[in-house]
């Protein structure tokens, strides 16, 4: 016997923003790269590396971080450095 699952309107609403902004960073991925200040999680994505890596490099001070409230910040312009050095 199939079991059927329902689909709300508010499921298909989050799949449909979900959706869009994956579209948004395949059609634009330099969005990213003009601004300034990038959040932990586009750090990661850009630099495709796990949250433990992350935290390696700011104990380390690899990767600078400036904190405001409980959300960490990097400069774009650092983690191109880190890059540029690390090659």
């Amino acid at each position: 016997m199939e079991t059927f699952q329902l689909l709300t309107k508010a499921d298909l609403e989050d799949f449909k923003k979900d959706l869009m902004q994956e579209i948004k960073t395949l059609i634009h991925p330099q969005d990213m790269q003009t601004r300034q200040w990038l959040k932990s999680a586009e750090v990661r994505k850009l630099l495709n590396i796990s949250p433990g890596t992350l935290q390696n490099l700011q104990i380390n001070g690899t990767l600078t971080y400036t904190k405001v409230g409980s959300i960490l910040y990097y400069r774009y312009t650092d983690i191109m450095k880190v890059l540029e050095n690390h090659q």
